[in-house]
């Protein structure tokens, strides 16, 4: 590993984080969204560290969920998007797979599917979110039809828009229409992501969907007491490369989008838009190094990005930077950025190796 460019995954984090969710939710089964190689950190290793105390994961798509099969993970697994043909259908049914159902086109082609009844499935409502769901009133049909064909219904379930934002009504709105669409169906319901179980107690439910909460960032746009426990799972570093000085008036990077006001010292940092460090990141986006605030000054590029380090002592080529993680956040970074910290995480790319801490 020549390169220094690291993303060091503290899974045994991973597995804390995971015990809050359940905290927060007694009375819940907490199924853990490993999606989108587990938000960046790596959904093997992640599965393999939480094989042992979640009673589900999750995924998105179907290829992650044969992955996961292929590493030998047993567990039931749930496809959020479900499949939309019969040969994913029969996929699924040879690899013990849950599905989401969320369209009437997917209840057909289940129903021509070959193996019925060995899917389990989660009927998925629209209640606000207006991405994917059936609509409420088709809820009973679907399942009506479901039933009818032999296949097991397991969960209904919902989506939250809005539950990052304690200050909007919508999460209520969704609640009160989920739970009288769901009169009479006496199934199993799913309706809290990570902004529910952190936030909103009425959303918890008989099985909740924790993801990016398990990462070890809060979703919330505003601090809760909740969240306080959480423990980053990444801390994603590099190192300086270069240290030049910069006379008052000359500009750093691509464009010149940044100019010195003063004589400064600039350090150049081996990690790029290449490693997912975003490009758009602007002037002062922190980063840390040997315990100081560093901010970030011109255009990232490709593989390196330039730091100020005018007013630090002893600093030095070799010297570690931290892009995110212990002491910079990586939700401080995605706010600099116009983003959120689910994309840096997951947008992290192949190239920077996954350093482990079981």
């Amino acid at each position: 590993m020549y390169r220094k460019t690291i993303a060091f995954v503290d899974l045994h984090a991973i597995r804390e984080n995971y015990s809050l969710a359940c905290k927060l939710a007694p009375d819940s089964k907490n199924i853990a969204v490993i999606k989108a190689d587990a938000y960046g950190h790596g959904m093997l290793r992640v599965a393999e560290a939480l094989q042992d105390v979640v009673p589900a994961f999750a995924v998105a798509i179907l290829d992650e969920a044969l992955e996961l099969r292929a590493a030998g993970i047993s567990l039931p697994i749930l496809l959020l998007e479900g499949v939309n043909d019969v040969q994913a259908c029969d996929v699924a049914a040879a690899n013990e797979l849950s599905l989401v159902v969320h369209n009437p086109e997917q209840v057909s082609q289940l129903l021509k599917a070959s193996s019925p009844g060995d899917v389990p499935l989660w009927l998925k409502v629209d209640t606000g979110m207006h991405r994917i769901g059936l609509a409420p009133g088709d809820l009973k049909s679907a399942l009506e039809r479901l039933r009818a064909g032999g296949h097991d219904v397991s969960v209904v379930c919902t989506h939250l828009a809005c539950a990052d934002d304690l200050a909007s009504n919508a999460t209520l709105q969704q609640l009160d229409t989920f739970k009288a669409c769901v009169v009479g169906t006496d199934l199993p319901i799913s309706i809290s992501n990570s902004a529910g179980i952190l936030a909103w107690p009425a959303s918890h439910a008989d099985w909740n969907r924790p993801g990016y909460m398990l990462y070890g960032s809060s979703p919330m746009t505003t601090d809760v007491e909740s969240a306080s426990g959480l423990q980053p799972a990444m801390t994603l570093r590099s190192e300086i490369i270069a240290i030049r000085e910069v006379p008052a008036g000359e500009s750093v990077g691509y464009g010149a989008r940044w100019t010195a006001q003063r004589a400064s010292v600039i350090g150049t940092v081996a990690a790029g838009y290449a490693d997912g460090y975003p490009r758009h990141a602007p002037n002062g986006t922190p980063t840390m190094v040997n315990n100081q605030m560093a901010p970030l000054v011109g255009t990232v590029s490709m593989d390196m990005l330039s730091i100020d380090l005018t007013d630090h002592d002893n600093v030095a080529i070799g010297d570690t930077v931290e892009l995110w993680g212990q002491d910079v956040t990586v939700n401080q970074v995605a706010i600099h950025c116009g983003t959120i910290g689910y994309e840096l995480l997951s947008g992290v790319t192949a190239r920077v190796p996954r350093n482990y801490n079981p």
